[in-house]
């Protein structure tokens, strides 16, 4: 049982080089950088919008009324500084969570009025990992050295919850097309095919340039059953990449692969999933001879189980939502 227990520790956590989550952080800050610095002054005409519009959304339901403009704007502000020390690497310990928190919460205040952009949850819940987690010990991707020891599970701990989060995202995504009113009928490509429509119908009727593809496919329902399916297929079986390094790659391959194809034959554009950074996770454990081992003590022992079960909560969270969507469906009928 202890050979066993060992094994899937190493498994779970194996031992990562410091530069692995560093390289993550950095990533992630620079298109977090890109991502809000051309939005600001979107987002300080969404701060002063009609208060009529104001419908919170995570986070921000602690409010009843808006935020003053000027205090938003400065928060918004604070996340972009925030951004620049944690993806240079600057007093981690304390930049990382607080940069973390800024960021779920100006993101989240901004889908609070308007629809709600599901495309950012990746990027939030990565940023969460790699901030609360020592992704900045490497002295070649951080400012200031560090005494690094070596390879360790620690290093794991913020690429595996990267990659939880990630999976998780899907699996919802995947859960609420078929809880849904077409449930499992949603592979059947219809659906897909009707939003493909109404959204190239809308784009023509506002004035803005339809994607063509779209419309010339339209008629090959074959191909629309197809895709659906496998994105569905996609979606639900996200878990499995946390399983082996190498599905990790297939997967993160074909997700790549999808939001392409979905930004040709819908024109919908998901930056954080086609800049490929969303993905990068799945790339970041080593692989080959693990580092020789070294004592561990009852504290370490603790740490690598709270990591592991963090690990997993990140997946786990969803499943009560996805009991209770699919419990109609799983209950057998009465005659």
């Amino acid at each position: 049982m202890r050979a066993w227990l060992q094994a899937l520790d190493r498994a779970a956590l194996p031992a990562t080089a410091a530069a692995a989550p560093a390289r993550l952080r950095v990533a992630t800050g620079l298109y977090t950088s890109w991502y809000l610095s051309r939005r600001v002054r979107m987002f300080r005409r969404i701060h002063r919008t009609d208060p009529a519009l104001f419908a919170p959304v995570g986070p921000v339901r602690v409010l009843r009324r808006p935020l003053p403009p000027v205090l938003a704007d400065g928060l918004l502000y604070a996340t972009l500084a925030s951004n620049t020390l944690a993806t240079l690497g600057v007093a981690h310990r304390w930049v990382g969570p607080l940069h973390a928190a800024l960021a779920t919460w100006t993101l989240s205040y901004r889908n609070s009025w308007s629809m709600v952009f599901h495309n950012d949850n990746a990027l939030v819940w990565q940023t969460i990992a790699l901030g609360c987690g020592a992704a900045a010990d490497d002295p070649r991707w951080s400012l200031g050295r560090r005494d690094v020891a070596g390879p360790s599970w620690r290093y794991a701990v913020p690429v595996r919850g990267a990659q939880a989060t990630t999976a998780a995202v899907y699996l919802l995504c995947g859960v609420a097309k078929v809880a849904g009113p077409l449930g499992w009928g949603w592979a059947s490509g219809e659906s897909l095919r009707s939003q493909i429509a109404a959204d190239g119908l809308r784009k023509q009727l506002l004035g803005e340039p339809a994607a063509q593809l779209g419309v010339r496919l339209h008629r090959h329902t074959a191909l629309f059953r197809l895709l659906a399916a496998g994105s569905l297929a996609m979606e639900l079986l996200a878990p499995l990449a946390l399983a082996d390094r190498r599905v990790g790659w297939l997967w993160s391959v074909s997700a790549f692969g999808m939001h392409w194809g979905i930004k040709a034959v819908m024109g919908i554009t998901f930056r954080h999933q086609l800049s490929g950074v969303a993905f990068l996770p799945f790339f970041g454990l080593p692989s080959g001879t693990p580092a020789p081992a070294s004592p561990v003590t009852a504290a370490g022992r603790a740490g690598r189980l709270a990591a592991v079960a963090l690990t997993g909560l990140a997946v786990s969270l969803p499943l009560g939502r996805i009991t209770r969507a699919l419990r109609p469906r799983l209950r057998p009928r009465r005659h």
